[in-house]
């Protein structure tokens, strides 16, 4: 475990608890931002992942998270953000956390080194053919990630594994690899630093790509977003006053009309009828900028 770049010391360690304050900080930023920076190499990688994840979504299979520990948790929060920000159904991204929900309250260790518990939640999801799974884990060798892994490949899922440790075995066991090259830790051996930085960073690159890849995201805006609460609400007319040309009162009607879903509203503000922005968004898969253009066509014949 000592041959882990993440389990090595680094440089910036050196008389850590002997600095000021601002100065001890100074250098976990510094070395924060040397962690994100560490994503650019993967983003060939991260994109291939992206495709991958956004065919399974799009041919109406499932992109699942899986994890444990700090790992599990950067997986957790993108999966969890999904289907508020793009509109996917929770059921289509489930996650896989070591430990499962008691983890969230209390983290222990024992739970990551347990492929019992990962055979456990495997036959719960049941991933397989046309799947992906995204797995996550710093050192690249977590029992509970590994597990997950290979018996989701053997069953025909394919599988992106997010590792920051080069020459990982996560990495060889996924289909799609990403290696996040983070290195040492200012704290050793402590990756919910720079490599839980970076894997956020990657989740984070991979989600908004496969968002822009279903038509969920239009021109900058979530154009698939579920307005459940008064803030979402509000920015759903926002985006369909911007994206329309219309004033948001004129917004809000067209909401109102598509039973709060954005893309038909958009399309119902620039002049379509209820039913025709839904015919013209399902024509073109859910992307709107095409429906948008098959509109003004239609008007201007």
């Amino acid at each position: 475990m000592t041959d882990r770049p993440t389990e090595q010391r680094h440089p910036a360690a050196e008389g850590l608890q002997t600095l000021a304050p601002a100065d001890v900080l100074t250098r976990l930023l510094e070395a924060q931002v040397a962690a994100a920076g560490a994503v650019r190499p993967a983003i060939p990688a991260l994109a291939v992942a992206a495709q991958a994840a956004a065919d399974a979504l799009g041919a109406g299979h499932r992109l699942i998270y899986a994890g444990a520990g700090s790992s599990g948790l950067m997986a957790l929060s993108d999966c969890l953000e999904l289907a508020g920000t793009f509109g996917i159904k929770p059921d289509r991204t489930p996650m896989l956390l070591a430990g499962g929900a008691g983890t969230l309250l209390h983290m222990t260790g024992a739970v990551e080194d347990d492929p019992s518990l990962a055979q456990a939640d495997l036959a719960r999801v049941r991933p397989g053919r046309g799947d992906v799974v995204l797995c996550l884990s710093a050192s690249g060798g977590t029992p509970y990630t590994l597990a997950v892994a290979t018996a989701a490949r053997a069953a025909g899922a394919q599988v992106i594994g997010l590792a920051n440790v080069p020459g990982s075995a996560l990495l060889a066991a996924a289909d799609h690899p990403v290696l996040l090259d983070t290195g040492p830790e200012v704290v050793a051996g402590s990756t919910r630093l720079g490599a839980a930085t970076a894997q956020k960073v990657a989740v984070n690159l991979i989600s908004v790509l496969v968002g822009l890849n279903l038509g969920h995201v239009h021109e900058g805006y979530m154009v698939n977003v579920v307005a459940d609460n008064a803030k979402l609400a509000d920015r759903a007319a926002r985006i369909v006053a911007a994206l329309a040309g219309v004033p948001q009162d004129v917004a809000a009607a067209a909401l109102e009309q598509s039973c709060g879903a954005v893309k038909p509203a958009i399309l119902i503000a620039a002049g379509a009828m209820p039913e025709d922005a839904v015919r013209l968004i399902a024509a073109r898969a859910g992307h709107l900028g095409p429906a948008l253009d098959d509109l003004r066509r239609s008007e201007n014949r």
